[in-house]
């Protein structure tokens, strides 16, 4: 049993790739994934997507505004009644991004500690982006204690030492099909050391599908192909990757299965 720990389902095509969101489970199951969590990236898409997913008793949803989907304000408020939703595990996908969007770095920290606050006082952990931005991301994390409820950062591509210090704050590592490409020599030579009980496996799905479906619209039936090459690279059978990533999914998160 396997389970996307990230995919974005409101985003697949269900024009000429998939018929419906059940089509998208069926070929997941297929492929043994057997749960899936809809990320949310803004609070307006996050309304929408619960009601896509509500139906489906193994798909778990987050709800949060991605840091590059900042242009319209939103009231922390409202995230925080959102989040209450029966359907949400986590909060996020918040955290930072200075690679595309540099220029409103204030918004981007504010939006970060909203998230945080939110997470805390829910107890829910959080799903963190960051790209570009390691160092205010571990201090923003330090500062406003996001060590009391943990989380995950999302389709890692970072450092050995980020990867040391986020461990340290008890949160887990997520990785997605980028591990399989060629040119991400650094992020193989990292995700052999992540502990077993911190991994989690992603499809970011539309996005970033892995080898060998490289270059076509990712889907969540795909983790398994990173699964499959997170577990060589760490000299370990599917079998056991399998087993820990799940079970390391749903003590994160306190999914119900």
């Amino acid at each position: 049993m396997l389970v996307d720990s990230h995919c974005h389902l409101d985003g697949l095509n269900y024009d000429t790739i998939h018929t419906d969101l059940a089509d998208v489970v069926n070929k997941a199951t297929e492929r043994g994934v057997s749960h899936l969590l809809s990320v949310s990236v803004t609070l307006p898409r996050f309304k929408t997507m619960i009601e896509l997913i509500a139906k489906f008793d193994n798909i778990h949803a987050s709800c949060g505004v991605h840091p590059l989907n900042l242009e319209d304000e939103y009231e922390k408020s409202e995230l925080l009644a959102l989040a209450q939703n029966e359907k949400v595990v986590a909060i996020g996908e918040t955290g930072l991004d200075y690679f595309y969007s540099p220029e409103n770095k204030d918004i981007q920290q504010a939006s970060f500690r909203n998230h945080i606050q939110v997470a805390i006082e829910l107890n829910k952990p959080l799903i963190i982006h960051t790209r570009g931005a390691v160092d205010d991301t571990i201090r923003i994390l330090k500062e406003e204690g996001a060590e009391k409820i943990g989380g995950v950062i999302h389709c890692f591509t970072e450092s050995d030492a980020m990867a040391a210090a986020v461990l340290e704050m008890g949160f887990y590592i997520s990785i997605s099909g980028i591990v399989t490409f060629k040119s991400a020599k650094d992020l193989q030579a990292v995700v052999k050391t992540i502990p077993t009980n911190r991994l989690l496996v992603e499809t970011d799905s539309p996005y970033l599908a892995p080898v060998p479906y490289r270059g076509k619209e990712n889907q969540p039936a795909y983790v398994r192909a990173v699964a499959e090459f997170v577990a060589d690279l760490r000299g370990v059978t599917f079998a056991e990757l399998a087993e820990s990533t799940t079970e390391n999914y749903f003590k994160l998160f306190n999914a119900k299965k």
